[in-house]
């Protein structure tokens, strides 16, 4: 996501809270807000696969992601 793009979002916001929205600018907030929740998804996914736990005896184990249906 692009400082731009963030920007826009909060653009947004405050004129929601302030004056309101056209249904064009409401679908834009509703498009970026979803880029900007899947990006931040896909960077916590990247962070956590790359988390390595250490135990006190010296061991170490990746974390590991749990299926939805347990």
């Amino acid at each position: 996501m692009t400082d731009e793009k963030i920007q826009r979002i909060n653009a947004l916001a405050k004129k929601a809270r302030e004056e309101g929205l056209t249904p064009e600018e409401q679908a834009e907030q509703k498009e970026l807000r979803e880029a900007y929740i899947a990006g931040f998804r896909n960077s916590l996914k990247a962070q956590l696969d790359n988390t390595v736990v250490l135990n006190p005896d010296g061991t170490s184990y990746r974390l590991k992601q749990k299926r939805k249906g347990n």
